[in-house]
């Protein structure tokens, strides 16, 4: 099986930047000198990677020939490499960095001359600000007894050049400064500082126990101690030099007393790595649409390992343990989380891979739970500390020097929906196809298809309806802010199956103090999320979808103005699926007056438009009638996608209609699938696109025998519509066969559909039905007008006592009765009423049996 999570190779020190060193003889500048030697060559500290910017530009160091220290900067837009400053001594860059108009250079570094490697742990560090617009002047910013990580703060909104450049200070004294660089330009081009004083500096954090640097958004996330309690915070930096408090949230975790731990702030070649398997692994991560996560390896145990992932954004912790090998010794610190777009990625090498979804972590069955073969990332050497999560989905192998993004292998996603045995990894695949993947078209068409060919593998869900309440999701919770909170993402929302290998434990956590009123961007969203996570959270708000939909009753008496919209909202509805697919439909299905969801479809367009008007009042009254209006038109049209791929799959065509003949085995398959679609709008009491039914009787006449045919039709599963009751009395002959059909279908039709029945059918039952019916009619019109008579005498003899007068009244009655209700005689030959009559006479005194003709 190949492998979920993919990478994709963007750099390689190896490939992208030694070739060129190697022409140029490993030295500085521009002259040609000759190559380095094998053992410089093979040095890993000759060539390394050591710091990745916001931009993408990637700095390197390496020592030329007079072993003097060279930094480099590849820029992976253009695939060139410049050299940016070559500093005359052999010294080891702990760390480096440069601002965004590339005129200045910070680098801290341990002087590799006077130290013995075995003794660099205590050795003095310099922290060195560098003009490189052309290279000029050289400042000392820090001597410090341990080491130091620079960072430039990058702008994020535009690219223009600015007089003054900030630059973080991270010190292993756990502390962070920013300081402030003012430049002038001279002779109109060259960059210099603009005095020789130290720039300012301000305090940013302290006490801090971890730290970590999203260089995309330019924030710090960070960890301090307050009494007894650990608290995450954040702080955004913005293009001028403030920086704001964002976040502050109080953290349930005990944390250990161990060494630093800095994440995305470059790579220290030179740090004890056994301190980093004292320090903590912990990683924050975040996305545009307000996502705020942290995850955390707690800790392990014989034969399993813990790991903690706090959604923020949704108010609960997920603790999570994993069964690993019994022969294996595993370290928490061995654990590597990665951003991989709306997944979090824990991977324990070797073990494990876990993909977690961030917008939707209610459910376990939408996390990927993966062992083996296809949990293994082939390309990524990993040590702890040594691999990073950068950017969107990119991630660096500082060990090896390359980079990546990573992403989610589509047709490994596709292989697990198809082969995989457990309905929590069908889930999630279905899920991933249906809402990440971008080509929406492709992914519909391989859920459908994986449906068509699976009809009973799932035990714990319905696909069909998964597939309905997802793709529509994806289709409209794009449509308005918020929209996404008021619908229902999945058919399975108390899904309770369990996943091999791993067990999970819920708890609820703080929700996080924004400290600004008026945040932007993903501080916005957040702020949003966390304000209906407090009055109104979004699973009681689709539970309250769900529960609205649940209750639809079309049996309510309603008013003439509420059928009037519903008609109204009907064709509204109907208009939009005639158009909802530019190539020809294959499936013959046709609008119909007596859609049978009619009366639904109404009611599910007043309770969404009264759900929506409630939860989204910032949306205007025509906003909300047009999404309500492409909700449901969009959920028929889910319904007819699916049918449409049935009808490719067995290639079909529109003779199904063509009740003459008998079905072929595709038809009956075909006929099934359509049962399963039934029994999934039931199960979410959700309407079925116009002709549904239609159609499915007609297979169902083609296709079953008689008995099993009328059985699905008094059970409900099959309806007798008019447009397939007028196509079955035209298209069939009067054989004993069809007849044996034609009376077992009339016979089950209601009395409105049957008058209209027996007009179209050319049959002597059909003459006996229209005399019966014009006997009864002309006794009931006999015995109403006699009862009428005979209530006015009576009411007359009561309230008069005066003989002749109840006489004269008597007449007086009778005369207006006639003229009021003339007896009106209808046009049918009265001998053939009286054979009628003696005929059903004699047959119910049983009086003789043989039979005679009855004219038509």
């Amino acid at each position: 099986m190949a492998a979920l999570l993919e990478l994709h190779s963007t750099f390689e020190l190896q490939r992208d930047v030694l070739p060129l060193l190697l022409l140029l003889g490993g030295g500085s500048g521009t002259e040609a000198r000759a190559p380095p030697s094998d053992s410089d060559q093979k040095n890993p500290e000759s060539l390394h990677v050591v710091n990745v910017e916001r931009n993408g530009k990637i700095l390197y160091t390496w020592k030329g020939n007079q072993r003097y220290t060279n930094i480099g900067l590849y820029d992976p837009n253009t695939k060139q490499n410049q050299l940016l400053y070559t500093y005359q001594k052999d010294v080891l860059v702990v760390s480096c960095s440069v601002n965004h108009e590339m005129t200045l250079l910070a680098f801290s570094y341990l002087d590799a001359e006077s130290v013995p490697k075995q003794q660099r742990s205590g050795s003095k560090y310099l922290t060195l600000l560098i003009e490189i617009h052309p290279v000029n002047d050289l400042r000392v910013l820090k001597a410090t007894e341990s080491y130091v990580q620079v960072q430039f703060l990058y702008p994020v909104e535009n690219n223009k050049s600015s007089p003054e450049s900030h630059l973080l200070l991270i010190l292993e004294d756990r502390y962070i400064e920013v300081c402030h660089i003012s430049v002038v330009y001279k002779d109109g081009c060259r960059v210099v500082l603009a005095n020789s004083a130290l720039p300012p500096k301000d305090r940013a954090a302290e006490d801090i126990i971890w730290a970590q640097w999203d260089m995309l958004e330019q924030r710090l996330f960070y960890i301090i101690p307050k009494k007894k309690t650990h608290f995450l915070q954040c702080i955004q930096f913005y293009p001028n030099k403030s920086f704001t408090l964002m976040i502050d949230v109080p953290l349930d975790i005990q944390f250990p007393a161990t060494a630093l731990r800095l994440v995305n702030f470059g790579y220290n070649h030179y740090q004890d790595r056994a301190s980093d398997k004292e320090s903590l692994n912990l990683q924050v991560f975040t996305s545009k649409s307000g996502d705020l996560c942290m995850c955390y390896c707690s800790g392990q145990e014989m034969q399993k390992v813990t790991y903690s992932v706090m959604f923020f954004h949704k108010g609960y912790c997920k603790t999570f343990t994993a069964d690993v090998s019994r022969t294996a010794c595993v370290h928490g610190k061995d654990i590597l989380f990665l951003n991989i777009g709306v997944y979090v990625a824990v991977h324990l090498p070797g073990h494990f891979l876990h993909l977690l979804n961030m917008q939707h972590p209610h459910l376990m069955c939408y996390n990927f739970f993966l062992t083996g073969e296809a949990a293994k990332i082939n390309i990524l050497h990993y040590e702890p500390g040594c691999v990073q999560s950068l950017l969107e989905a990119g991630v660096f192998d500082y060990c090896t020097g390359k980079m990546f993004t990573a992403s989610i292998n589509q047709s490994a996603v596709l292989g697990l929906l198809s082969n995989s045995k457990w309905d929590c990894l069908r889930l999630a695949s279905m899920h991933c196809a249906l809402l990440n993947f971008e080509d929406v078209t492709f992914s519909e068409a391989e859920v459908t298809q994986w449906i068509c060919d699976s009809p009973s593998k799932c035990q714990s869900f319905d696909p069909i309806q998964e597939f309905i309440i997802a793709s529509l999701y994806r289709k409209m919770s794009g449509k308005a802010s918020h929209l996404h909170k008021m619908l229902p993402y999945t058919s399975v929302p108390h899904w309770n199956g369990v996943i091999p290998g791993v067990t999970c434990r819920t708890d609820l956590i703080a929700l996080p103090t924004l400290k600004t009123k008026s945040p932007n961007g993903m501080w916005a969203k957040l702020q949003s999320d966390l304000e209906y996570m407090k009055h109104d959270s979004e699973y009681k708000l689709r539970r309250d979808w769900c529960k609205l939909i649940s209750e639809v009753n079309t049996d309510e008496k309603r008013t003439s103005i509420y059928h009037q919209n519903i008609v109204q909202n009907i064709k509204r509805v109907l208009s939009k699926l005639e158009t909802w697919n530019s190539e020809p439909r294959l499936v013959p299905i046709f609008l119909e007056e007596d859609y049978h969801h009619k009366e639904l479809v109404g009611l599910i367009i007043v309770k969404l438009k009264a759900h929506l008007m409630k939860n989204l009042q910032h949306l205007r009254k025509n906003e909300i009638d047009g999404i309500v209006l492409n909700y449901v038109s969009t959920l028929l049209k889910q319904f007819l996608l699916v049918m449409e791929t049935v009808w490719k799959k067995y290639c079909l065509g529109s003779s199904v209609f063509c009740l003459k003949e008998r079905g072929t085995a595709q038809e009956l398959s075909v006929f099934y699938i359509m049962g399963r679609i039934l029994e999934a709008a039931n199960g979410m009491r959700l309407p079925l696109p116009p002709g549904f039914y239609t159609l499915h009787t007609a297979l169902g006449v083609r296709c079953l025998p008689l008995c099993t045919f009328l059985h699905y039709i008094d059970n409900g599963v099959l309806l007798l519509t008019e447009t397939c009751v007028t196509r079955l009395l035209k298209d069939l002959d009067n054989s004993e066969k069809n007849e044996k059909l034609k009376f077992s279908i009339v016979a089950r039709l209601p009395e409105a559909l049957c008058q209209k029945a027996y007009q179209l059918w050319d049959h002597p039952v059909s003459s006996t039905y229209f005399a019966t019916n014009y006997v009864k009619r002309l006794l009931e019109k006999r015995w109403k007008n006699e009862l009428c008579r005979r209530y006015c005498i009576e009411h007359s003899r009561t309230s008069v006592n005066f003989l002749p007068l109840n006489y004269l009244v008597d007449m007086l009655a009778e005369v207006e009765d006639k003229a009021l209700n003339p007896f009106e005689e209808d046009t049918v030959d009265s001998k053939f009423v009286e054979e009628i009559g003696l005929k059903q006479t004699r047959t119910t005194l049983s009086l003789y049996t043989h039979c005679y003709s009855i004219p038509k």
